[in-house]
């Protein structure tokens, strides 16, 4: 069976961190985004990025940068969006989405959530940590989302919908729970304190 193909979600606003991409924040010896794209790129079939702004800012990557088809910031589901397009032009059929802001996700993201959706013949899977207290905690912007959903996500989004679980929750999401030990494997950046933080997990990530 074809693999997916990938969409690493970098077209936020990166508020928390002043402004700018945080992906291109250095981390280890290179930066957040080249160790998503590390991480994410033996898993797919082909990779791109969501990003808005001038894309040459990302040309030494060698990866396809797609902006948001819906105009306003709206959210990662716009990211969403442009990859399923993308991955139609393409002819594939499944897209693995994956943060730009979140290193350390488990190198069997696109396998667990292939088979979660496979298992419950749904059309989208969530990441999923186990939260012994709370039960399963979601992880909206980990996930594998099948290409003919895309025109309903579309009128979705042109319709005012932003929250993803609003929209993956009418199409039935499976989940793929993964073990938050020994840290929570979908810890993210958002402030100054979470890069020291990702630096100091560098050592012991697996």
């Amino acid at each position: 069976m074809t693999k997916p193909v990938g969409i690493i979600l970098a077209g936020g606003l990166a508020t928390r961190m002043g402004g700018g991409d945080k992906g291109l924040l250095p981390l280890g010896g290179g930066t957040l985004l080249s160790q998503v794209i590390d991480r994410l790129a033996p898993q797919v079939e082909a990779l791109a990025l969501n990003a808005n702004g001038d894309p040459t800012r990302f040309e030494n990557l060698g990866l396809p940068v797609l902006p948001d088809s819906i105009d306003g910031y709206v959210g990662p589901l716009a990211g969403v969006l442009s990859g399923l397009d993308w991955a139609a032009s393409r002819g594939a059929t499944q897209v693995i989405s994956a943060a730009a802001d979140t290193p350390f996700f488990p190198r069997d993201l696109a396998e667990r959530l292939t088979q979660a959706a496979t298992d419950a013949q749904s059309p989208i899977a969530l990441a999923a940590t186990n939260d012994p207290e709370r039960g399963p905690m979601r992880q909206p912007t980990f996930g594998l989302w099948d290409v003919a959903l895309r025109q309903d996500l579309r009128n979705a989004l042109q319709g005012g919908l932003r929250k993803v679980v609003q929209w993956t929750d009418k199409h039935g999401a499976a989940m793929a729970i993964f073990d938050p030990a020994p840290f929570d494997p979908f810890f993210n950046v958002n402030t100054p304190e979470d890069l020291a933080r990702a630096q100091n997990l560098l050592e012991t990530a697996t």
